[in-house]
């Protein structure tokens, strides 16, 4: 097949749950699966989405709400699972074995025409990944849950068509918050989240001419606000759409294109 482009959304993403989809015509992916099977489906049911063309999943870390329904929508569809073993040992259930495929740094793995390619980020986790999702030339790229922008996430940001990128909390807003300072450490502490300001960071400094969307990911309930967010990278969006992921519902559908027009339905 010629593949040109790649349909993407947000099922939803925050630390009640993330799950992200990314595929072509005849085939997808799920990046996650922090939410019920129940609501995976429902979800994309609502935005015409088959689960019937998801054909694996790929697990960023071990963490809740990146794998609360995992299992359950695994075994309903026979899906297989891309892991790293770390992850796989921090998480507290028994995935079938049969479905279980580690994952190896930058190793590049073909799903149908999809090529995914696997990355360790920095994050409080047992070995987490990120990942890029190529249908041809374009791509896609899943960054998120990240402490710091370290050289391998620079060099995958520059090459993706539409990325979904972790914009967590703003730095003002986590400092007068509620939270323990333990906690306030460990988000902002290098290995938690990326902050608006290091995510806009590597955006405006790194972000590809060719870059049509943006969707700002898993942004924090409390120490984070969209209409801020999106405002900041709306500023030096530069052409690129802005797109603010919720936490409570589906996005929409993106058409990501390989040359520089892309649109939505």
């Amino acid at each position: 097949m010629d593949c040109k482009h790649l349909f993407i959304a947000s099922l939803n993403s925050g630390s009640n749950g993330n799950c992200y989809y990314v595929g072509n015509e005849r085939e997808a992916i799920l990046v996650d699966v922090g939410i019920s099977c129940r609501e995976t489906e429902k979800r994309m049911f609502r935005l015409g989405l088959s689960m019937q063309k998801v054909k694996a999943i790929f697990i960023s870390h071990e963490h809740t709400d990146h794998v609360k329904g995992l299992c359950t929508l695994a075994a309903k569809y026979n899906l297989p699972v891309y892991i790293s073993p770390g992850t796989l040992s921090g998480c507290r259930f028994n995935l079938r074995e049969e479905l279980i495929n580690y994952l190896n740094n930058n190793e590049t793995i073909q799903i149908g025409s999809l090529t995914v390619t696997g990355f360790l980020k920095i994050h409080d986790a047992s070995e987490p990944y990120s990942f890029v999702v190529a249908c041809g030339e374009t791509k896609v790229g899943v960054f998120t849950d990240i402490g710091e922008a370290c050289d391998q996430l620079i060099f995958h940001f520059r090459q993706c068509h539409a990325a979904f990128l972790e914009a967590n909390y703003d730095d003002a807003l986590l400092e007068k918050s509620a939270y323990p300072y333990f906690l306030k450490k460990r988000i902002s502490g290098g290995k938690g989240h990326l902050s608006n300001k290091k995510a806009l960071d590597l955006f405006s400094s790194h972000r590809p001419a060719f870059m049509t969307h943006l969707l700002l990911a898993h942004l924090s309930k409390d120490n984070n606000c969209p209409d801020l967010a999106l405002e900041l990278f709306r500023q030096q969006a530069n052409g690129t759409e802005i797109i603010v992921a919720s936490r409570y519902e589906e996005t929409q559908v993106y058409t990501i294109f390989e040359p520089a027009a892309a649109h939505s339905f």
